[in-house]
């Protein structure tokens, strides 16, 4: 990648410690967004809401901050993103403390509200600035470190969080994540350079992005693989026990090797898109969708199960980075613009998916989830197969 960010030049030396708090940024942004899931049942009993509708500190967040990705960026015009960094994440340490606070219900959904404000505003800026930190060759290797944190907080964050839930309450829970935006936000402060924004994102410009056909491109493969993988990945306790006859005790020690597969997978795909980034991310489709439509045969029993879900994560953990770096490469001049209409289609598509599952789940037999799964996959990997002659996408 030889062209610079408008933003700034190309950075004359390296900010590794940067970007290693930009990642513990994204951990913690995850793990706030997924933690409720563990937490459902003591947070339905203590405030008198079934866990069905706990199940809203989830969704909303995720809703939030599709909207919040663009939006965030465009309001807030040419101020440093230094300081935006440092104010999104004091107000995910508000929010957390707040959640830990909330009397009553729609209080918690207030504050979740704000959880989904940070996430999306973090998340579109802080997606872009490997190529504002590290000299261009490092590229790829700094995006995969800070979408490392992405599977970070699904193998420690979430379970960690659940287990302090469990053993002391989860007002604590939530306690113990405000603390840590708070030790973020210090760092980020100690650590990040001026990111001062030559040029504000605006909703033109937005849309302009669009027009281009790598965007455009990224854009659908991250709508089908994101909404394939959640319409899946949301039923995967279901689909263990029932299809591959795995008992339930197991699920929980399964879905750590599959965060941990995520993580390795990551990185992988960090050094793999250094070299053929257009090969990467039809690689990472293909090998999705045969995961997915060969589950229904070979995951029917337990070691064909535990080695899908092995692949799985492996394959799925790069898709955060391949993609991003695959809307860098497409929108080289407009980074920040590109990044925020793709966290807002990524955070949206969580959502989608899990609806979707939902929905085949109350209709169909549970195969069913697997097969639009791996159709969604699929087709994803026509989209991008479509784009093989982008020069700045190979």
């Amino acid at each position: 990648m030889t062209a610079t960010h408008p933003l700034s030049a190309a950075p004359a030396r390296s900010h590794w410690l940067a970007v290693s708090a930009v990642a513990f940024g994204t951990f913690l942004l995850v793990t706030a967004e997924q933690l409720p899931i563990g937490l459902l049942a003591p947070v339905g009993s203590a405030l008198s809401v079934s866990e069905g509708a706990a199940g809203l500190m989830v969704t909303v967040p995720s809703v939030v901050a599709a909207v919040a990705a663009p939006v965030v960026p465009v309001l807030v015009g040419r101020l440093d993103r230094r300081l935006l960094l440092v104010a999104l994440m004091a107000l995910m340490t508000l929010a957390n403390a707040a959640s830990a606070l909330a009397p009553s219900y729609p209080l918690l959904i207030a504050a979740r509200v704000l959880v989904g404000v940070a996430i999306g505003g973090f998340w579109a800026v802080a997606g872009g600035l490997a190529v504002r930190l590290v000299p261009a060759a490092h590229v790829p290797r700094a995006t995969a470190i800070i979408f490392g944190g992405v599977g970070a907080a699904n193998v420690f964050g979430v379970p960690v969080g659940t287990l302090i839930g469990g053993l002391a309450s989860w007002r604590i829970a939530f306690g113990a994540l405000g603390a840590l935006a708070l030790a973020v936000l210090f760092t980020l402060l100690a650590v990040l350079p001026p990111l001062t924004a030559a040029r504000p994102v605006s909703l033109g410009r937005l849309g302009g992005r669009l027009r281009d056909r790598g965007v455009r491109v990224g854009i659908v493969a991250t709508f089908l693989i994101v909404t394939g993988h959640f319409t899946a990945y949301t039923f995967i306790g279901p689909v263990l026990r029932d299809l591959s006859g795995l008992d339930e005790r197991l699920v929980g020690p399964l879905l750590f090797g599959f965060g941990v597969a995520g993580v390795a997978g990551n990185f992988v795909a960090g050094a793999a898109v250094a070299k053929r980034l257009h090969r990467t991310v039809l690689a990472i489709a293909a090998a999705l969708a045969l995961t997915m439509l060969a589950y229904p045969v070979v995951g029917l029993t337990r070691a064909g199960g535990v080695t899908l879900l092995v692949v799985w994560g492996l394959v799925y953990g790069g898709v955060s980075t391949s993609l991003q770096t695959w809307m860098i490469k497409a929108a080289p001049h407009a980074v920040e613009e590109a990044s925020a209409l793709w966290v807002a289609v990524f955070n949206l598509s969580i959502g989608l998916g899990a609806l979707a599952g939902g929905a085949v789940v109350e209709t169909l037999p549970l195969q069913g989830i697997l097969w639009l799964a791996g159709a969604l996959f699929l087709v994803a990997g026509l989209a991008v197969w479509g784009a093989r002659r982008n020069a700045s996408l190979r």
